[in-house]
C-alpha cells in the first residue's frame, strides 16, 4: 500500500533566513515552513530528494495563509540507470499544475491544503512556484509553503508495477498465504492510510502521533491473530489519542508563541499543563497494557477508572514515558491544569481518589429536619459543630491548583475551603477574613501575593452552591476592596485585578436557580460599581457591557442585562462613568438577538432610554429604517417609539391617515361625477340650468388624483370666469359644457372627456410636466415651489438665493460656489426648465412655454405647435365651439 515517503530538500532558488527550506523536512504543529526571499524573481524552485526511487501516488501542499502563490507546477525527476544518482543528472517530466485561491474569503486566516493524485516513478520532485497573489498583508511579494507531503511506494524489485504483491511486506504476504480470507485487508494497492495524510502530522503532537502509529500497527497484528476484542480497544484508544494529540499540538503552539513574546510564566504554565494532561491520558488509557510492553500476548482487561486508595499514586510511577525527577511546578492561582481526557466507555475520573468516608458512628444524625443535601442551606437546628473530625485531605491536583493559597494560608486552612462539608468551607472563609484583616505585612509584593491567594478562594466561594458560603465570599470580597487595598496602599491595577477576576463568577451566579442568589450577585455588582476604590477604574461597566453570547442561559443573560440597565440609570453616559453609546448599544444589539423574550425586553428598555438622551447616534447601531426592517416586529416597535419621541407620526398613524384621506378623496370623486352628470344633462336640455350646481362645480378639482390642489383651484377659477363671460355673450345651453377644453393651455377638443383630459394633462399639455421624484403632474410655473414645499422628496432640495430654483442638496455647495446660475429678477418670471427670465404674468408663461420662439427645454411645446390650425384658417376663440 502507498505510504508516507521520507525526503529532504536539496535545492531551493531562494529563502527567507527566518523561514528556511529545511523546515519542510519535518512535519509538526511547530513547523514554520519555507518562505521565499523578499521581492524575489519568479518562478521559484524547490527540489526534494526521496529516500529511495519510488512510485509517487499523491502529493500534498499546505500553503501559507497570505503568502500565496498563484500556481504551482510539479515535475518528477529520475536518473538513468547508467548514470550516477545526482541532481545534475536528473531528467524531469512535467506532471501538471494546481492553482491556489487568493484566500480573500477567509480573511487570510486559513491555510489551503492541496492534494494531487499522480502516478509517476522517480527519485526527485521539483516544485515550480509562480508569482504571488497580491494582498495587504504580503508587503514583500513573497510566497510561502508550510509543508510538503509525498505518498507512494518504494520500488523493491524490478517487477511488474501493477502486481499488488510488490507493495506488501514479507510478513504480511506470509499471513495472507496462511489465511487467504485476509487478502482483502492488505491487498489494497490504492489505499492510503489517514495516518499518512499531511493534516495528521501538522496538527498532532509528535509523541502522540508516534504512539498512534504503534497502536495502529498493533491493531493490524491483532486482526491477523483474531484478537478482535483487543483490536476494538486499540481502535477506541486511537480515536481518543487523536483528539488528545490535536489539543496538545495547539498548546505546544501557544507555548512557543509565549516564548517568542517572552511571556515565560505562560510558557511555563502551558508546559505544566501539557505534561500533566499527557500523563493523565496515558494513565487512563493504560498504555503499557495496550502496547503490551510487558510481553503479554493477551493483556488484562483495561480499566480506565483509576484505582481508589487513600494515598494517590505518583503520576511518575504510571507514566508511559520517563518523567522528570523533580516534582512538577505549581500552577499559578489564576489558571488550572487541563482536565484529564475521558474515555467514552468510562465514568468521569479524578486526579486523586476520593477521601475516605466518615464513619456512620461519627456523624450526628438530626431527628428534625432530615439531612440537608450539599446544594441546599443548612437547617436552622444544625450548627458548625454538628460534624466532628478533620476535613478530608486534598488530592494532588487540588494541591497544585491551590498552591498560591497554600503558600499564604497553609494547607490545613485551605483543605477546609476544599472540604465537601459546607461548615468547613464557611469556617475557612471566616478564618481568611480575620487573617487578611489583621495582616501586618508591609512589602508590596507580599501584599499582592496575599491578595491573589484570597481572590482565588473568593472565586470558589462565589461559585459555591450553599448560600451561607456564597455570602461569606461576598463579605470577604467587600473587605478586600474597601479595607485591605486602601490600608496597604495598593495600586489601581490591584483593584482592577480583584474585580476583573471575580466578575465572571458573579455574572455566572446571576443565572442561579435560587432567586436570592441571583439578587445578591446583582446587588453586589451594583454596589461594587459605586465603591470609592472601584468607581474611578470603570472596570465594572467595562466587564458588564461585554456582549453576551446568544447561547447564554436565559436567567444569566437577563440578570446581566438588568445589571447594565441599573448601571446606566445610576451612572449615565458621562465621560468618566465607563458607559458610552458605543458599548451600551453593542451590548443591547447583541441581546436583541437572544431567544429569551425577557432578555430582549430589558435590552429594548435600555435602547429606548438611551434614545431619549442622545437620539440619532442610537440609530447608527441598528438596521436601516425601511419597510423591510419594519416588517420585523421588534424593530418596528423600536422605530415607532423613536418617531413618537421625535414628535413624528408613527407609520401606523400615517397609514391610518392615508386611508382616511383616500376615503375622503373617493367621496369627493363620487360627488364630482354626480355634478358632472348634472351639467351634461343641463347641456343636453334634459333639465333646467341649476346655478347651485355651477357654484358647487367651482370648489371641486377635475381630477384630484392627477393635478395638485393649486391646479384644481386655478381650473375652477378659470371655469368660473369663462362661464360668466359666456352668460353675457350667448344664451346657448351648450356653452356650459366645459368638458372639452383644457383650462391651462386653452386647447379645445371633442375628445376631451373626463378621461381624455386626464390623458392630455398626463402626456401633452405644454403648460404641465411630471415631477421627476413623485411623478405628480404639476404646472411648470409652480414646479420650483412644488419641489421645495409639496414633493415627497422636498427634504432633498434647497432654494438658491440667486436663481431661486430648487437645487439638490448634493449639488448645492458646488452650485453656489460656481456662481454661474442666471439671477432671477423680481419683475419677471423665472423658468425652471431653461433657467431664463421671461415676461411676467400668466400670459408670459403661455408665450414662453407654447410659442415657436419659446422654451427650448419644454418637449411638449412642439406637440402643441403641431396641433395649431393650418394657415388661412382662423382659430376658434377660447370658450366657443368651432362653427361647422
Amino acid at each position: 500500500m502507498p505510504r508516507k515517503l521520507p525526503f529532504r530538500v536539496i535545492h531551493v532558488s531562494g529563502q527567507d533566513e527566518s523561514y528556511r527550506a529545511a523546515e519542510l523536512n519535518y512535519h509538526s504543529p511547530l513547523t514554520k515552513g519555507w518562505q521565499s526571499s523578499r521581492y524575489c524573481l519568479y518562478p521559484q524552485d524547490i527540489v526534494i530528494q526521496l529516500e529511495n526511487r519510488s512510485r509517487l501516488r499523491k502529493i500534498q501542499i499546505l500553503s501559507h495563509q497570505y503568502l500565496i502563490a498563484t500556481k504551482i507546477e510539479f515535475f518528477v525527476g529520475d536518473v538513468p540507470d547508467e548514470q550516477l544518482q545526482d541532481l545534475e543528472n536528473a531528467r524531469y517530466t512535467r506532471l501538471g499544475y494546481v492553482s491556489l485561491s487568493d484566500n480573500e474569503k477567509t480573511g487570510y486566516k486559513a491555510r489551503e491544503l492541496k492534494s494531487v493524485h499522480v502516478d509517476a516513478i522517480g527519485l526527485y520532485l521539483k516544485l515550480n512556484i509562480h508569482k504571488n497573489h497580491i494582498n495587504k498583508y504580503n508587503i514583500y511579494n513573497q510566497v510561502g509553503i508550510i509543508a510538503i507531503n509525498v505518498i507512494g511506494d518504494d520500488i523493491r524489485r524490478p517487477t511488474d508495477l501493477t502486481d499488488p504483491d510488490v507493495y506488501l511486506d514479507p510478513d504480511k504476504r506470509k499471513a495472507i498465504e496462511a489465511d487467504p480470507s485476509l487478502e482483502g485487508l492488505y491487498n489494497k494497492p490504492d489505499f492510503i492510510s489517514p495516518l499518512d495524510d499531511l493534516a495528521f502530522d501538522m496538527y498532532q503532537d509528535p509523541e502522540i502521533a508516534g504512539i498512534i502509529r504503534k497502536l495502529e500497527k498493533k491493531k493490524q497484528e491483532a486482526v491477523l491473530q483474531e484478537r478482535f476484542e483487543y483490536a476494538k480497544k486499540l481502535k477506541a484508544a486511537i480515536s481518543e489519542l487523536q483528539k488528545v494529540g490535536e489539543k496538545l499540538g495547539k498548546y505546544e503552539v501557544e507555548k512557543r508563541q509565549a516564548v517568542e513574546n517572552e511571556d515565560y510564566d505562560k510558557a511555563k504554565l502551558r508546559k505544566v499543563q501539557m505534561d500533566e494532561y499527557r500523563l493523565q491520558v496515558y494513565k487512563e488509557l493504560n498504555l503499557p497494557d495496550l502496547l503490551e510492553t510487558s510481553g503479554s500476548r493477551h493483556p488484562q482487561v483495561i480499566d480506565l477508572e483509576p484505582i481508589r486508595q487513600a494515598t494517590p499514586p505518583r503520576l511518575q510511577e504510571i507514566s508511559y514515558r520517563t518523567p522528570p525527577q523533580t516534582p512538577p511546578p505549581r500552577t499559578p492561582y489564576d489558571e488550572r491544569p487541563l482536565p484529564a481526557m475521558k474515555n467514552k466507555d468510562s465514568k468521569p475520573t479524578s486526579d486523586s481518589p476520593p477521601p475516605p468516608r466518615t464513619p456512620y458512628d461519627e456523624r450526628v444524625l438530626p431527628v428534625k429536619p432530615p439531612p440537608v443535601p450539599e446544594e441546599e442551606d443548612p437547617a436552622p437546628s444544625e450548627t458548625n459543630t454538628g460534624i466532628t473530625g478533620e476535613p478530608e485531605p486534598m488530592g494532588e491536583k487540588e494541591l497544585r491548583e491551590a498552591s498560591y493559597a497554600i503558600d499564604a494560608f497553609g494547607e490545613p486552612l485551605v483543605s477546609k475551603a476544599y472540604s465537601k462539608t459546607w461548615s468547613y468551607r464557611e469556617d475557612a472563609l471566616l478564618a481568611v477574613y480575620k487573617h487578611v484583616q489583621e495582616s501586618s505585612v508591609s512589602a508590596k509584593e507580599e501584599c499582592r501575593n496575599l491578595l491573589k491567594a484570597t481572590i482565588f478562594l473568593i472565586k470558589r466561594a462565589i461559585d459555591d452552591k450553599v448560600y451561607s458560603v456564597f455570602k461569606a465570599g461576598l463579605h470577604l470580597l467587600r473587605m478586600i476592596l474597601t479595607e485591605y487595598i486602601p490600608k496597604h496602599k495598593l495600586t489601581k491595577q490591584d483593584t482592577i485585578y480583584a474585580v476583573e477576576k471575580t466578575m465572571p463568577n458573579l455574572l455566572h451566579k446571576g443565572g442561579d436557580t435560587a432567586q436570592r442568589n441571583r439578587e445578591d450577585a446583582k446587588n453586589f455588582v451594583l454596589e461594587e460599581a459605586s465603591l470609592m476604590e472601584v468607581k474611578p477604574t470603570n472596570i465594572v461597566p467595562h466587564e458588564c457591557t461585554k456582549p453576551i453570547k446568544l447561547s447564554l442561559a436565559p436567567r444569566q443573560a437577563q440578570t446581566q442585562c438588568e445589571i447594565v440597565e441599573a448601571l446606566y440609570l445610576k451612572l449615565g453616559i458621562k465621560s468618566n462613568t465607563g458607559l458610552t453609546v458605543e458599548n451600551l448599544m453593542q451590548f443591547c444589539v447583541t441581546a436583541l438577538g437572544h431567544n429569551s423574550d425577557k432578555v430582549r425586553e430589558v435590552a429594548e428598555r435600555i435602547i429606548k432610554d438611551l434614545y431619549k438622551e442622545v437620539r440619532d447616534p442610537v440609530k447608527d447601531y441598528l438596521p436601516p429604517d425601511n419597510e423591510k426592517t419594519r416588517k420585523i416586529t421588534l424593530y418596528r416597535q423600536l422605530f415607532e417609539y423613536f418617531d413618537k419621541v421625535d414628535g413624528k407620526p408613527t407609520k401606523t398613524d400615517v397609514k391610518r391617515k392615508r386611508a382616511e384621506d383616500e376615503r375622503k378623496k373617493q367621496q369627493e370623486i363620487d360627488m364630482l361625477q354626480q355634478q358632472l352628470q348634472q351639467l351634461k344633462d343641463m347641456a343636453a336640455g334634459k333639465q333646467p340650468i341649476d346655478e347651485s350646481v355651477l357654484e358647487n362645480k367651482k370648489g371641486a378639482p377635475r381630477r384630484p388624483s392627477i393635478a395638485s390642489k393649486k391646479m384644481g383651484q386655478k381650473q375652477d377659477a378659470a371655469k368660473k370666469k369663462q362661464l360668466d363671460k359666456k352668460k353675457k355673450d350667448d344664451d346657448d345651453v351648450s356653452m356650459y359644457n366645459m368638458d372639452n377644453i383644457c383650462i391651462f393651455c386653452g386647447e379645445r377638443n371633442e375628445s376631451f372627456t373626463e378621461e381624455g383630459l386626464d390623458l392630455h394633462y398626463w402626456k401633452h399639455c405644454p403648460m404641465l410636466k411630471r415631477c421627476t421624484n413623485c411623478k405628480q403632474v404639476v404646472e411648470i410655473a409652480s414646479y420650483t415651489e412644488h419641489l421645495l414645499t409639496e414633493c415627497e422628496a422636498k427634504t432633498n432640495y434647497q432654494k438658491c438665493p440667486r436663481c431661486t430654483e430648487a437645487i439638490p442638496k448634493s449639488d448645492y455647495d458646488e452650485h453656489i460656489a460656481a456662481k454661474s446660475c442666471n439671477s432671477a429678477r423680481a419683475s419677471n418670471n423665472h423658468c425652471p426648465l431653461c433657467h431664463q427670465n421671461i415676461a411676467s404674468g400668466e400670459e408670459g408663461w403661455k408665450s414662453h412655454l407654447m410659442s415657436r420662439e419659446g422654451c427650448k427645454q419644454n418637449p411638449r411645446r412642439l406637440l402643441a405647435l403641431n396641433k395649431t390650425p393650418a394657415a388661412g384658417k382662423k382659430a376658434a376663440p377660447k370658450g366657443k365651439k368651432t362653427p361647422r
